[in-house]
């Protein structure tokens, strides 16, 4: 990445923290060249501390580490935005994030899911079972959201919980292949439900 760390005399960038599956911001932290550096060879976030003036690698105390997915640079190569997957809460004061926010829901993960999908549809493969399922046509595709819903109604009376998770999963990925079959983004789903919940 193409990262200018001579704009600020202290050769000091923001780095914005965020939860690769929650989408959560959990703190802003600076790195220099250093920690840079040290970060993309451990792949554990490292800053460098304005107040001890060294590098820091966050959860060197608390063993709460912040493992990189994805670091992207801003246009201006200036700021990095720094994806984790974090071992616990983030904040010293035991908060999820430094903004006293909950970090929890893995909805984001729909979204990534469901470029999965399309890109089945559009790529076919043979080996694909989603594939398939779209080229046997919306009727089959409907069945199948058809027959995983009841599958989850039977499984509801059961107290196996694994066994439930499992058919709703199913559902639930059978539905988004629907969506796609009709054209629909789930956006425009959530967007219903959120005019609906306005009202």
């Amino acid at each position: 990445m193409n990262i200018d760390f001579s704009k600020n005399t202290d050769g000091l960038i923001p780095a914005v923290i965020q939860d690769a599956e929650t989408g959560k911001v959990l703190m802003l932290g600076y790195m220099n060249a250093e920690a840079y550096e040290k970060t993309i060879r451990e792949n554990i976030v490292t800053f460098f501390s304005r107040s001890k003036q060294r590098l820091w690698t966050k959860g060197e105390t608390s063993t709460n580490f912040l493992q990189v997915k994805e670091m992207l640079v801003d246009c201006d190569g200036d700021t990095l935005l720094i994806k984790v997957h974090p071992a616990g809460p983030t904040c010293h004061t035991g908060a999820d994030t430094c903004f006293d926010e909950v970090n929890q829901g893995k909805g984001l993960f729909l979204n990534y899911l469901q470029r999965i999908i399309r890109d089945r549809k559009q790529n076919p493969t043979e080996k694909s079972y989603t594939s398939s399922l779209f080229k046997k046509g919306v009727n089959k595709i409907a069945q199948k959201v058809g027959e995983e819903a009841v599958e989850l109604v039977i499984e509801a009376k059961d107290d196996n919980a694994d066994l439930f998770k499992g058919e709703a999963a199913d559902l639930l990925y059978h539905y988004l292949i629907l969506l796609e079959q009709k054209n629909i983004d789930l956006d425009e789903v959530i967007a219903v439900l959120q005019q609906r919940h306005t009202k």
